[in-house]
């Protein structure tokens, strides 16, 4: 499954990154029973944190990228937390994303989108998943989004 997803993220255009080390006190992973959750990720394109409040100094396109974004630390936390065996990767369950948004802002659900459509791409059906979708007036270090996640895998 690693190979194929691999071969999906190169069809894409995009890639896993390093995956992100805790900005505080907490573990990015944690398995127990079968499930493995996942802190809350951020957004970062070429090496810089994707900044900025929906509805006010950035569009919907700019957070729909910044989830997308935030998708891929996901994949990249799920392969560390798994020592890179993707197979063992039964279902995205959920996904918990927080957008940075105006008070005006109400396109969460569309924003949300991008990190979800990517979680279908490449786990196909396994990458369906219950989602919530929740404006905030403000996320840790300014980012515009920041997504949390609870996966099932097959004991390793």
């Amino acid at each position: 499954m690693t190979a194929a997803i691999d071969a999906k993220l190169a069809q894409l255009g995009l890639s896993v990154p390093e995956a992100a080390a805790p900005v505080a006190a907490y573990v990015p992973a944690v398995e127990a029973g079968g499930m493995l959750h996942l802190s809350g990720q951020l957004p970062f394109k070429d090496g810089e944190l994707m900044t900025g409040r929906l509805g006010e100094d950035r569009d919907l396109a700019f957070g729909q990228e910044a989830a997308r974004r935030c998708g891929l630390m996901i994949v990249a936390q799920i392969k560390k937390a798994l020592g890179g065996d993707l197979s063992r990767v039964e279902r995205i369950v959920k996904l918990g994303v927080f957008v940075n948004s105006a008070g005006s802002f109400t396109d969460q659900p569309k924003v949300a989108n991008g990190a979800s459509e990517l979680m279908q791409a490449l786990f196909g059906d396994a990458g369906r998943h219950a989602r919530s979708a929740v404006g905030v007036p403000v996320l840790p270090l300014g980012a515009a989004v920041e997504i949390d996640a609870v996966v099932q895998v097959r004991a390793g």
